[in-house]
């Protein structure tokens, strides 16, 4: 960071911390400052303290963030940026580390100097987990004192802020360890695959961080470092989706950059960061963030990107006479395909749309990202002709390939939610209107539907059987997938349309249900289907209305008393219950096996039933997987079951 952001130890004191509101509220309404009190409230947590640390790395402070889940189940972060101030505060009178963990809103990202830049998704930072915990034990290293302060009971002070030893060397930084309170916070078990993934995209983000996770449980260590930042995030994603390209197109600037359209003359010193790699696939993965947080919803950033990419390829096809300046012009949507792009913007005043922080709004930022994109594309393209041609070639069939399609789209677009005369014929509808009650389940083959048909509530549920596997939209051009009769069924039927021209505003169900039989050929097929809603509907995914059903293993009967396993050990704790009992099993080798009233009983009745939610923790891993999985290179999967193949012990589960 430039030398002029910084603010000298002896400037970042009690002066800096801006106090707004108190705290109390956070332990009345907590999903108002985290979101919710489930699992994703008690990552947030976490994150909220990390948030803290990173800022300091932001701002050149510290160098190091090292997380550790302890056996206890407490949560330590630790870094070596300037530590807490602890010097009194002069409104609260009490020490600033003190001030900082129990008002709400008190911290230095409230003032103009101690943070340009600062993340935060909710910006209520420590205080909001100190009022949230069972307990916080604070350790703060400044000069060469150690500091230590520790909250009980919602943020508390057990005993005044006091030191507790001296270093010979001058030690800095900040230890916080806590707790949840389990009283508001749902007891749930940390999930370390997204602890994991979180801090190696935030290593990522801030090259030359070094971002350590310890599970003390697993006694499993995890550390990442990336001096390359986002040529190497680039370069992960871009792993098993064969580059077009060797080349990772790579381009930063850092500005002063005038805000428009305000009274008085205002400078922000804005960072932008951005890398890409052409891929020989069809599916776009383009990410952004400001300052540090995913905005999923895109914005200014985005928008400045794809302008400066369509604007650089039309340039380069006319001067290249691939096309005549006459010709139909290639459209942002086609220079995206087969895209795999990184963008990061550090603003220290990020204007966001709507209540989620996931889309920017900032104007300014807009020009600022469509010049660096400029000028590092052409410069690219000049310099490396044949690799320039290869990716004018790709995108002009892409461009083709749309043109081919638009009329498999246009089928799929319906002038009203509830319009029937467009509806595919095997769609055996609901009688409702309502479309937040109405439910869709996708069923695998016709035996299978037959039941589902007869034994469904037709008031409210809609069964649409799919013949066989549909088509790997990973693999396949996009002409291919749009004429594709059971892609065009599920479009049709679902009414959004595709990315991306999504409208929600017309789905027809609340709920879309993938039922497959439980056995190998029923995980692939709720894989392509994740896939082609993954790449063509995720929204679907984002808000929550795509589910698997969960049919049963096994029928259990012992005289009349008849129950459903849906594992083995669930079976096997049946026996023990009826040791003495004479007793029956049916194994359900697929849907097609159960009759009508046993499908509704076990599969589709609200009242007994079990769907699965399926949610994106991390869309950025989620692509990573899709790619994996469903993608070209084969070898990576070949390897992944060689080394995996040990671990099955139930080939049919």
């Amino acid at each position: 960071m430039a030398e002029e952001q910084k603010v000298n130890n002896a400037e970042y004191d009690s002066s800096n911390i801006k106090i707004l509101e108190g705290l109390e509220a956070v332990r009345k309404r907590p999903g108002m400052y985290i979101g919710s009190t489930g699992v994703d409230g008690l990552h947030q947590l976490i994150w909220e303290i990390v948030d803290n640390s990173i800022d300091e790395c932001m701002g050149g402070y510290a160098t190091r963030v090292i997380v550790t889940q302890k056996k206890d189940g407490a949560i330590v972060v630790d870094d070596d940026g300037r530590g807490i101030p602890v010097d009194i505060h002069p409104k609260t009178k009490k020490s600033t580390v003190e001030t900082v963990l129990t008002v709400l809103h008190a911290g230095g990202k409230f003032d103009n100097t101690s943070y340009k830049i600062s993340g935060g998704l909710h910006g209520v930072g420590a205080s909001c987990v100190n009022g949230l915990s069972k307990y916080m034990k604070v350790w703060v290293n400044r000069n060469y004192d150690t500091y230590f302060v520790e909250f009980r009971d919602g943020g508390h002070a057990v005993a005044p802020l006091k030191v507790i030893g001296k270093s010979e060397t001058k030690v800095h930084g900040t230890t916080i360890e806590f707790v949840p309170d389990f009283t508001i916070m749902e007891k749930l078990p940390y999930e370390d695959d997204r602890i994991i993934a979180r801090m190696k995209q935030l290593a990522f983000l801030n090259k030359g961080v070094k971002l350590v996770y310890i599970n003390e449980k697993t006694d499993q260590k995890y550390t990442w470092l990336y001096e390359g930042g986002l040529n190497e995030y680039v370069a992960e994603l871009n792993r098993d989706k064969d580059p077009l390209v060797p080349d990772i197109i790579y381009g930063e600037i850092r500005q002063k950059t005038k805000v428009p359209n305000v009274l008085e003359e205002t400078y922000y010193d804005i960072n932008v960061e951005v890398a890409f790699q052409y891929n020989k696939g069809y599916a776009n993965s383009l990410y952004s963030f400001c300052n540090n947080i995913n905005t999923t919803e895109g914005g200014t950033h985005e928008e400045g990107f794809r302008l400066a990419l369509t604007k650089v390829i039309n340039r380069a096809a006319v001067e290249k006479k691939l096309m005549k300046d006459t010709d139909d012009k290639l459209t942002k949507d086609d220079v995206t395909e087969g895209l795999v792009a990184i963008l990061s913007i550090k603003h220290p005043n990020p204007q966001y749309e709507g209540q989620t922080k996931r889309k920017l709004g900032n104007t300014e930022v807009r020009q600022l990202v469509n010049s660096v994109t400029t000028q590092i594309f052409e410069k690219y393209l000049q310099e490396n002709p044949n690799e320039a041609m290869m990716i004018i070639r790709k995108i002009m069939l892409a461009a083709e390939a749309r043109k081919k399609s638009q009329e498999a789209r246009e089928i799929t677009r319906r002038k009203s939610p509830f319009e029937t005369g467009g509806l595919p014929g095997k769609l055996a509808d609901c009688s409702s209107r309502d479309s937040s009650i109405c439910e869709l389940y996708i069923v695998e083959g016709d035996s299978a539907g037959g039941s589902a048909k007869l034994g469904r509530n037709r008031e409210f549920q809609a069964i649409l059987p799919l013949r066989g596997k549909i088509i790997n939209v990973e693999k396949a051009k996009t002409e291919k997938i749009f004429d594709n009769a059971e892609i065009q069924a599920l479009i049709t039927a679902i009414g959004i349309g595709v990315m991306p021209e999504i409208d929600m505003t017309k789905i027809r169900y609340n709920k879309i249900i993938i039922m497959t039989d439980a056995d190998v050929d029923g995980a692939h097929i709720r894989t392509l289907m994740l896939t082609f809603f993954f790449r063509y509907m995720k929204p679907l995914i984002e808000q929550g209305h795509v589910f698997f059903a969960r049919p049963p293993l096994f029928k259990y009967q012992a005289g009349k008393n008849v129950k459903y396993a849906y594992s083995d050990q669930e079976l096997e704790d049946f026996k023990k219950e009826g040791a003495n009992q004479r007793f029956t099993i049916q194994r359900y080798k697929g849907l097609g096996e159960m009759n009508p009233e046993q499908l509704w009983e076990t599969t589709m009745d609200p009242t007994n039933r079990t769907i699965v939610k399926v949610t994106i923790a991390d869309a950025i891993e989620a692509d990573k997987q899709f790619s994996f999985l469903m993608g070209d290179d084969v070898a990576p999967r070949k390897d992944f079951i060689k080394t995996n193949a040990k671990f099955v012990k139930n080939i049919d589960a």
